[in-house]
């Protein structure tokens, strides 16, 4: 069977316990305006829109996605991505399979490039007896929850650190979980207007980690008391108020450390920490290692 005629993506009925995801290719990176060339890929991807706007064609639709959008791209589907933003689009984007059946080495061995690829190759899509595959609906919005996973397992991937492998597959389980539950309780969970209100702070902060997130002022802006603002956090990021803060506040850290030439004095001011000595210790409760460490090791990698 040639691959025109095969449809896509190959699909196997697995409980959870026979999931076994590997990831291949995990990064977050800013691409300029205009059109990506088609593709298939030999596994799969989550690409989530982390800034500006972008669009995939896909089986003849046209899926517009703006910030906070995932789509769910399968393999040996053909498909072609644009980045629609003038000043360009971030991404996120996780390459991964779900039963570690794949040898991918480089970024090249993703993707098809035979006209008449080998069908052994492509991976396959677990589906649950308790939920849809993921590839009846490619487009999701992710909770704020689901973001910090994939931006954990960025990181793990990115730096590599003494048993990351076990960390990326705990994580992308995980994130897979959150995916499978979306059109279950997404719909519900925000119908409500304090939840409305709740996803648009979380993107204020995300917009300014530097600013004096205190648990009053939050519960304030959500018209809600303490307990309440704390309770609707958990339930919909996944983490209570201060903790939410400070992973925005460590994810800007890192980001600035890794691109820019900013002293850490500058880089704690920057995210909301005053101070060298406090930015210091909470930078390496976080992380495990030092600001300058880590700048040193990211740098290598």
């Amino acid at each position: 069977m040639t691959i025109h005629k095969t449809v896509f993506p190959l699909q196997r009925t697995a409980p959870f316990r026979e999931w076994s995801p590997i990831i291949h290719y995990a990064k977050s990176q800013k691409l300029e305006q205009g059109k990506l060339a088609p593709r298939r890929i030999y596994n799969f991807e989550l690409l989530y829109v982390s800034q500006g706007e972008a669009a995939t064609i896909m089986n003849g639709r046209r899926y517009e996605l703006s910030t906070g959008h995932l789509i769910f791209l399968p393999s040996g589907v053909l498909h072609q991505n644009e980045v629609v933003s003038p000043g360009g689009t971030r991404f996120l984007g996780i390459h991964f399979d779900f039963f570690g059946e794949l040898d991918i080495h480089t970024e090249y061995d993703m993707i098809v490039g035979d006209a008449a690829p080998d069908l052994d190759r492509f991976a396959t899509e677990a589906v649950p007896d308790v939920f849809p595959p993921l590839s009846q609906q490619v487009v999701y919005t992710p909770t704020l929850a689901c973001v910090a996973l994939m931006e954990q397992l960025v990181n793990e991937f990115t730096m590599r650190p003494l048993g990351y492998e076990l960390a990326c597959k705990a994580l992308m389980l995980n994130i897979l979980a959150h995916l499978l539950r979306l059109p279950h309780s997404r719909s519900h969970a925000f119908s409500s207007q304090h939840a409305i209100r709740l996803q648009e702070l979380a993107e204020e902060i995300e917009r300014h980690p530097s600013a004096a997130w205190t648990n009053a002022m939050i519960a304030e802006r959500l018209d809600l008391s303490l307990d309440h603002a704390a309770k609707l956090f958990r339930e919909l990021v996944g983490r209570p108020p201060g903790e939410y803060v400070a992973s925005i506040r460590h994810r800007e850290a890192r980001k600035l450390l890794r691109e820019t030439d900013m002293s850490i004095e500058e880089i704690g001011d920057a995210v909301g920490y005053s101070g060298i000595h406090y930015f210091s210790r909470q930078f390496r409760k976080h992380e495990g290692v030092s600001a300058s460490e880590y700048r040193k090791l990211s740098q290598v990698l």
